[in-house]
């Protein structure tokens, strides 16, 4: 299996209002890294996963939307508890329409999103 994976990073505040989550209910800010990685069995015909320079752009477009947001506010999210599972597989479906829609990349795609150098989630799945 064959990997290739970009990165970048949003900043984005946002609350979680339950009482599972203890202080974060309240509006709070995070820094996510956001990894994008992309997996398949054969090269391209280019020998290449997925072009280094296009799996960023289009990482960072489906990312520019969430940037410096509260989550809160964004009509997509109402009524979400926007937890970093949640965000990595909303990242992920935002991320394998873009590479549908470009037709340039069919494997399998994971997201994950770091929280701290100590927690991260992820999201797996196939993109046709």
């Amino acid at each position: 299996m064959y990997t290739l994976s970009v990165r970048r990073h949003i900043m984005i505040a946002h609350s979680l209002p339950r009482a599972d989550f203890g202080p974060a209910q309240n509006l709070h800010g995070a820094t996510y890294v956001v990894d994008a990685e992309f997996m398949t069995d054969r090269l391209n015909a280019c020998n290449v996963v997925i072009d280094i320079g296009l799996a960023d752009e289009l990482l960072k477009d489906v990312l520019e939307p969430l940037n410096y947001q509260n989550l809160d506010a964004l009509p997509e999210f109402e009524g979400q508890l926007t937890t970093t599972e949640f965000l990595a597989h909303y990242i992920h479906i935002r991320l394998s329409e873009a590479l549908t829609r470009s037709g340039v990349f069919a494997g399998r795609l994971r997201i994950v999103l770091h929280e701290s150098h100590q927690a991260k989630a992820s999201y797996e799945g196939v993109v046709q």
